[in-house]
């Protein structure tokens, strides 16, 4: 199959139009005619080469919503014609002890969207049934691209700190991730706190469900909240005094990041010690996990807020995310 696409041939360098052949279609494997397609800030750091693993010529984008146009003679629960989301990873070995438990995003030979292969900046793309997640019915394709990466990065924790609805939880970083994980958790029945350096945008947090905004910088504030935390999810990728976050947990609290801080994380171990805390991390979830992530969207009207952009100003919309002027999350619609 022929793809037109956008690709970039190195750091820094602008998406230029580029075609490239599929090839045969695999057994298991579909084929997803690209309907909508999500700017995520990793398709960036892919493009720039941050994490030292990307090959060009890159063809970004692996927030992808779609329609099945072709199904390997053993693909399973996908048909031509299906609507269905492709996010971060596109396959995983279906056998090993990772696998088999239900943790697919968790597999060591996962493939990814966008490592060694071409994503969804484009009109086709293809990847393994697994991970093609059949879209619920009444679900808005337009804006549903971003829940494929973001949305099950900031849902994920929820699910692995076994958060309570009666919990009080912190969100660091209040944009493409935070703003999700704000919605998420207050339909979760939390009581959530906002940490923001921008006064500016307090009342905006709040109307995403925040339920308080706490001033980052300002000492008082988070001295004010001590203790009181049950949960916090960092957002962001930039080192912070991350002893004063976890003075604002209670006991047994947990710091946990999503947010690729590409520096050791500086953590006082007595800080841990005396309330029995502790700090983790994630990347996606699983099929299963984001299957339902979806659902849960679908029920409580939960979606990112989006700005959408034709797939041909692809590169206004890097350069726009690349500004920080996206609110919140960017669409490419082709």
């Amino acid at each position: 199959m022929k793809v037109n696409a956008y690709a970039v041939s190195e750091p820094k360098g602008k998406l230029k139009p580029y075609t490239y052949e599929l090839g045969t279609l695999g057994s298991e494997e579909v084929d997803i005619k690209v309907s909508y397609c999500g700017v995520c800030h990793s398709d960036l750091s892919m493009m720039n080469n941050e994490w030292g693993m990307t090959q060009y010529p890159l063809v970004p984008g692996h927030e992808i919503i779609g329609e099945v146009v072709a199904a390997g003679n053993a693909v399973k629960n996908i048909k031509v014609g299906d609507k269905v989301g492709l996010g971060w990873l596109s396959a995983s070995c279906m056998s090993c002890q990772q696998c088999m438990e239900g943790s697919h995003h968790l597999c060591k030979k996962s493939q990814s969207t966008i490592v060694g292969r071409h994503g969804g900046f484009a009109d086709y793309v293809r990847g393994h049934w697994s991970w093609a997640i059949p879209l619920p019915q009444a679900i808005d394709l337009s804006k549903a691209g971003p829940l494929l990466c973001g949305g099950i990065t900031v849902f994920n924790p929820i699910i692995l700190a076994d958060v309570k609805p009666t919990d009080t939880v912190g969100v660091i970083g209040i944009g493409g991730l935070g703003h999700m994980a704000i919605k998420f958790l207050k339909h979760w029945g939390c009581e959530v706190i906002a940490f923001s350096s921008n006064p500016a945008k307090k009342e905006e947090i709040l109307a995403m469900g925040a339920t308080k905004v706490i001033n980052s910088r300002d000492p008082k504030e988070l001295e004010a909240i001590a203790g009181s935390l049950n949960f916090i999810l960092n957002t962001t990728n930039v080192s912070l005094d991350w002893n004063s976050y976890l003075t604002t947990l209670a006991p047994k609290g947990r710091l946990h990041t999503v947010g690729a801080v590409l520096e050791p994380m500086a953590i006082p171990a007595f800080g841990l010690i005396g309330g029995e805390k502790t700090v983790g991390g994630s990347p996606i979830g699983s099929p299963a996990l984001t299957k339902t992530m979806l659902e849960f969207c679908v029920r409580h009207t939960i979606y990112p807020t989006v700005e959408e952009f034709p797939m041909e100003k692809v590169n206004e919309a890097i350069e726009h995310l690349e500004k920080g002027n996206a609110r919140f999350r960017i669409v490419l619609k082709n």
